[in-house]
């Protein structure tokens, strides 16, 4: 397994192969056949969506390095369902992210000590 862990998962690799398969639809297009450039880029912005669509469903991943234990790609995400913190496609999709627990202040920090 690669020390990198940007794109590895089976939304990543879905939708480099549909991304793939319109650039060269859209290639075939420029060389001659017409309808290909408007085919090749419908399949193009297929391909965001279903990356979208499975990185929802868990098989994406959140932004950033995951443990080693969490890397192999046929791990589905759990977490996906509340969103990902810093995640832009769960945002989009209303998604927030687990609530952070508010920042206490130095002094209620003291007072909640004292009171314990």
């Amino acid at each position: 397994m690669s020390t990198h862990d940007d794109g590895h998962t089976i939304a990543g690799w879905t939708g480099c192969a549909v991304g793939t398969v319109g650039a060269l639809i859209a290639g075939v297009g420029i060389t001659g056949w017409r309808p290909g450039i408007w085919l090749g880029l419908g399949v193009m912005a297929l391909a965001v969506l279903v990356t979208w669509i499975l990185h929802l469903a868990g098989w994406g991943k959140a932004p950033g390095p995951r443990p080693a234990s969490r890397q192999p790609m046929r791990l589905r995400d759990g977490a996906a369902r509340e969103g990902h913190p810093g995640c832009v496609g769960c945002r989009l999709a209303g998604r927030r992210g687990p609530a952070k627990a508010p920042a206490r202040r130095e002094g209620e920090e003291q007072v909640a000590r004292s009171a314990a």
